[in-house]
């Protein structure tokens, strides 16, 4: 996990950053709403998984059942073409980002700099949330025993990772600041 982090650290320079910061908010602002409406329009249901924070197994099924045959189809190629790239987006946005700000607030070696792996925390959730619901969504109506109470703790986690490591990157720009602050009061 150190040399992960550490890696993650050496490679987050101001300007690779920044190009993360660009690709993210240019798929937050073009991509993302038209997936959105082509989810809605496949599946039937501007319902999703994907989007709750917390869901149960039957809420899973009943959405099963909602969106009907083509929609779980929609559902499940939307898991494995859009939502491949998507995570892997926010995961590099995130993880350069807290790194960068984290390499400015806290010293070299602090156990705060390992914080930069908890969006990749949140990728890997994001995934098994993917498989976890688009299995359940291909058999339905079979029941999918275990994945279906799975995949609600699944994007439990997801959520407090990815929410997690916007609090962190807040928290890494505040502290950044006042480093800078205290640094130019020392000077003066």
């Amino acid at each position: 996990m150190k040399r992960l982090s550490g890696w993650i650290q050496k490679n987050s320079k101001g300007w690779v950053t920044l190009a993360f910061l660009i690709l993210f908010g240019l798929f937050t602002a073009l991509v993302l709403p038209k997936q959105a409406s082509l989810a809605e329009a496949g599946t039937g249901n501007e319902q999703s998984p994907d989007m709750s924070f917390i869901y149960t197994s039957d809420d899973l099924y009943q959405l099963a059942q909602a969106y009907g045959e083509e929609g779980r189809v929609a559902y499940i190629k939307a898991r494995f073409s859009f939502d491949l790239i998507w995570p892997v987006i926010y995961m590099l946005c995130l993880t350069t980002a807290i790194s960068w700000s984290f390499q400015r607030a806290f010293r070299p070696g602090s156990a705060w700099q390992l914080a930069n792996l908890v969006p990749v925390g949140g990728m890997i959730f994001d995934y098994l949330e993917n498989i976890s619901t688009s299995v359940v969504m291909s058999r339905y109506p079979d029941p999918t025993m275990v994945v279906d109470r799975l995949a609600p703790i699944f994007t439990l986690i997801k959520w407090l990772l990815v929410g997690g490591s916007f609090i962190l990157l807040l928290m890494g720009l505040g502290a950044g600041m006042w480093q800078l602050i205290r640094e130019k009061i020392r000077r003066e």
